[in-house]
């Protein structure tokens, strides 16, 4: 045996050793260098991203919204500048909570300014500035920069705040901003904005703030910020800068608003009125009103309780969603169907006796004894229900709905409002799906009876019977009625809202000008006389008596709650030769049309066409109104 044996097999096994943890080594270098690969080459994009997430913070730039003006360039709704307190989480060195507290010693916070606070804190980041105090006054704005060494990442900026300078005029059209709540993040995330939205706190919520929501809010920004562990911003990287809202050129005339809503005083209603060659809104009104200011910064819930809780329902928006039977104002559309189909041609009289009986029921007419002989144009002056009963039986439900149809009646104008009402076209096909009762689903001849004075199922908004009347006088041209007339974009190019009518119902000329003629004379000898005696234009209109509670021929004095007496209607246009204005009144509960309506449409039009103001509640006719009383039959069975 050799004397290196041992040696030599120890020096073997050391070279296997030395082998194997050389592989080892290799094998370890290649896997960090495969590892090193798929960090450096094949993730490159997605580490480096990661990182630069980290370094760099994107802050949205919330954009400026637009401004809205009437027709004329009066300011409805606009931006201002006030001073706001902002704490920067990131920045301040003692805890928030005492930060507030110690604030909280000099200027005043409420626990609800706290509230909102720590709501958009929870919704931030933290290098964002967050506002505990909104809109602070100059003393409050010079105590803060007395003590403001005491409160680092504690500032005063200036923020832009909405306001509306003309207050409760034109409330429901302007509409107002509030905090984006649940709802409309939810809405917000359907129409796919949710990065338009960032670090934005209010929201459009009703009229035109909300309707044109997305032209007003313009588009948001974003600034690069380069960050350090802590969060805090070092230095800005860059930024595309936010594009401005769109500014809205309303179609209102505001001073022709506020002698509107003068006009109504303390009464509740509702008013639209129309240019009729281009369905321009130049006024809708609706009473009582509210002031869009209490709801910018959160509506105290004192505030909000004495809105929502009143029995005048001051939110709602009369003019486009509330429905109501038209009365006699329903006449002129069912003469103008009656024209149309042929059932009744100009010079054709039928004789009233003062009711019209029907399968064993009498209906009444207004007058005790009836009119004698009448014809389309004296059924129009002096409002003549039998005339109207007669009529409606021969021309039948489905000919009444399918032309009524036509003007837009029972539908939604396609007003550029939120909430618009459809109201209620009555047919057997709509009585088949309102009611579930097979009974109460049958179509009876007395239902036609009713709708044919305009009683019954039959339900419009003001802006509907607005619109339809602005059909007739057009002789057919249906332009669908905006409120917006121009957009101006952030460059100041303005785009025209609404162009051309939208259709034409066929109407002859000869059959337009009767109409109108019984409708001038209703505002020269008829029910409307005594409104517009003296008024230095010529025009045309209707009253009408709407039927809310029946008094079963007992007159209205001392015998029924103010809220169940009859509403009070008037429609009307002028000039009659070149009509420039179109409307329609509501009072609700007003009693006899001529009483409570017609002198506030005689008010609206002598300011539009002639300058003249009264800027006071129209006076109600106090001879009309006791004839009214006395005339149980014209209450009972809404006649003029």
């Amino acid at each position: 045996m050799s004397a290196y044996g041992p040696a030599g097999e120890k020096n073997q096994r050391y070279g296997y050793r030395l082998l194997a943890a050389c592989a080892f080594m290799l094998a370890g270098f290649i896997v960090l260098v495969m590892r090193l690969y798929v960090l450096q080459v094949e993730r490159h994009a997605y580490y480096s991203t990661r990182a630069e997430d980290n370094r760099i913070a994107l802050l949205p730039i919330v954009p400026h919204r637009g401004s809205i003006s009437d027709r004329n360039g009066a300011v409805l709704a606009r931006n201002y500048v006030a001073y706001t307190l902002e704490i920067t989480p990131s920045r301040t060195e003692l805890e928030l909570e005492e930060t507030i507290k110690q604030l909280a010693t000099f200027i005043e916070i409420e626990p609800k300014d706290k509230r909102r606070f720590y709501k958009l804190l929870a919704e931030s980041r933290k290098f964002e500035s967050v506002p505990i105090r909104t809109r602070l006054s100059d003393d409050e704005v010079a105590r803060f920069i007395a003590e403001r060494y005491r409160f680092p990442g504690v500032e005063v900026q200036a923020r832009l705040f909405r306001d509306y300078p003309q207050g409760t005029t034109a409330s429901h059209i302007v509409g107002y901003i509030g905090r984006i709540n649940d709802r409309d993040v939810e809405q917000i995330e359907k129409r796919q904005a949710t990065g338009n939205y960032r670090n934005t706190e209010h929201i459009g919520k009703s009229g035109v703030e909300a309707f044109y929501e997305d032209a007003l809010h313009g588009t948001t920004g974003i600034e690069e910020v380069e960050v350090n562990v802590r969060g805090r911003a070092v230095r800005r990287l860059s930024s595309v800068p936010a594009v401005v809202g769109s500014s809205l050129e309303l179609t209102i005339d505001i001073e022709l608003q506020k002698v509107a809503e003068a006009a109504f005083g303390a009464r509740r209603g509702a008013l639209a009125a129309l240019d009729p060659a281009t369905g321009e809104v130049l006024a809708l009104v609706s009473t009582p009103t509210f002031d869009p200011n209490l709801f910018v910064d959160g509506i105290s819930s004192h505030e909000w309780k004495k809105l929502n809780d009143s029995p005048d329902h001051p939110l709602l928006n009369r003019a486009i969603y509330s429905a109501y039977p038209p009365g006699s104002t329903f006449k002129p559309f069912m003469a103008m169907a009656a024209l149309n189909s042929g059932k009744r041609v100009l010079g054709q009289a039928i004789y009233d006796p003062g009711y019209f009986d029907l399968g064993g029921h009498r209906f009444m007419d207004d007058k005790v004894g009836g009119h004698g002989m009448v014809d389309l144009h004296r059924s129009l002056v002096v409002s003549c229900n039998t005339y109207y009963y007669m009529l409606a039986h021969d021309l039948g439900i489905d000919s009444i709905a399918a032309f009524m149809a036509k003007l837009g009646l029972g539908s939604r104008t396609g007003l550029d409002l939120p909430g618009e009402a459809e109201g209620v076209l009555p047919s057997p096909e709509w009585k088949r799906r309102r009611f579930s009762n097979p009974a109460a689903q049958r179509w009876q001849g007395g239902d036609t009876i009713s709708v044919g004075i305009g009683q019954g199922y039959n339900a419009y908004t003001p802006i509907q019977m607005a619109t339809a009347l602005s059909v007739l006088v057009n002789k057919g041209k249906f332009f669908r009625p905006h409120v917006a007339r121009y957009v101006v974009d952030s460059h100041g190019q303005r785009r025209e809202v609404e162009q051309g009518p939208v259709s034409q119902v066929a109407l002859k000329p000869e059959h337009v000008a009767a109409v109108k003629r019984g409708m001038e004379d209703v505002n020269k000898v008829g029910t409307g006389a005594r409104a517009f005696a003296g008024a230095p234009y010529t025009s045309g209109g209707k009253t009408g008596t709407a039927q809310v509670y029946s008094l079963r021929g007992r007159g209205y004095a001392g015998r029924t709650n103010e809220r169940l007496r009859d509403h009070s209607w008037f429609i009307a246009y002028a000039p009659a030769d070149e009509p420039k204005i179109v409307l329609a009144v509501l009072v609700e509960n007003g009693g006899f049309g001529a009483v409570s309506a017609a002198p506030i449409a005689r008010q609206v039009m002598d300011f539009h066409l002639s300058g003249q103001r009264a800027n006071q509640p129209a006076a109600e006719d106090e001879e009309a109104s006791e004839a009214e009383d006395d005339d149980p039959d014209a209450d009972e069975h809404g006649g003029e």
